[in-house]
C-alpha cells in the first residue's frame, strides 16, 4: 500500500491579525502547524471492483464497482488528547438491475505517524443496500482515531528553532532548519495522517495498479 504525506508546513506562531499564506513583514510565508493529523486517502485504496466469478479479471465478469468521496475530518481536543473523526462516502454500481441486494465492503482506518508507521489501525465493513431494480447504492462511514497531544506537539527547541525570525542577510536566513536531520526526525515523529480506505487483497491491490 503506497502511502502519500502531505508536505509539512513549516511552523510558525499564532496571531489573531494574520491568516495563512500571508507574507509577513521581512519575508517569509505565514502557516499554521495543528496537532490534528491530516486526513487521506492512500493511493490505489480509493475504489474497489468486484467479480463475478470472482476469480475472474475480464471486464466482462465484473460485478460491483465502488469508490471513495467526499472525505471529511473534524478534530476535537478531549483532555491530554485530539480525537480526529473523518466521514466519507461510498458509492457504489452494480453490473445489472435486479432484486434487492446487500453488499459488504471493507475498509481501514489508519493513524499513521511520520509517513511511514503504523500507530494504530481498525477495520470495519460498510453495508451497501441496492434497492430492487436500482444500480447504484451509497452509504456514509464514519470512523475515528485518537491521539495524544504530547506525542502531536514538537518540542519546544524544535518550535523555537522553527519559528526563528530570520531577516535577508543573516546566515541563518540561508540555512533551511529542515534540513537538520534531527528537526526533520523530530517534525516527522510529530505529524499524523488519519488514513481511511477500502482493505483490498492483493489481487485487488494489483488490478487497481495495473488497470
Amino acid at each position: 500500500m503506497k502511502l502519500r504525506l502531505a508536505t509539512l508546513l513549516v511552523l510558525t506562531l499564532l496571531s489573531a491579525c494574520r491568516s495563512r499564506g500571508d507574507i509577513m513583514e521581512g519575508g517569509g510565508v505565514y502557516e499554521v502547524r495543528s496537532a490534528c493529523p491530516i486526513a487521506g486517502v492512500p493511493a490505489g485504496t480509493g475504489d474497489i471492483t468486484l467479480f463475478n466469478p470472482p476469480a475472474s479479471a475480464d471486464s466482462r465478469a465484473i460485478d460491483v464497482t465502488a469508490a471513495i468521496s467526499d472525505v471529511r475530518a473534524v478534530c476535537q481536543d478531549a483532555g491530554n488528547d485530539v480525537i480526529s473523526t473523518v466521514t466519507f462516502t461510498i458509492t457504489a454500481l452494480r453490473r445489472d438491475p435486479g432484486p434487492a441486494r446487500q453488499v459488504i465492503l471493507p475498509y481501514f482506518n489508519v493513524a499513521l505517524q511520520g509517513s511511514n508507521r503504523i500507530a494504530a489501525k481498525a477495520i470495519g465493513n460498510a453495508a451497501l443496500n441496492f434497492n430492487p431494480g436500482q444500480m447504484q447504492a451509497w452509504t456514509r462511514v464514519q470512523s475515528t482515531v485518537r491521539i495524544n497531544r504530547g506525542v502531536a506537539t514538537l518540542p519546544e527547541n524544535v518550535q523555537r528553532l522553527l519559528t526563528q525570525v530570520r531577516k535577508p542577510g543573516d546566515p541563518e536566513a540561508a540555512v533551511d532548519p529542515l534540513s537538520d536531520p534531527a528537526v526533520r526526525a523530530a517534525v516527522a515523529t510529530a505529524t499524523f495522517e488519519q488514513l481511511v480506505g477500502f482493505q483490498l487483497t492483493q489481487d485487488q491491490l494489483r488490478y487497481n495498479a495495473t488497470r
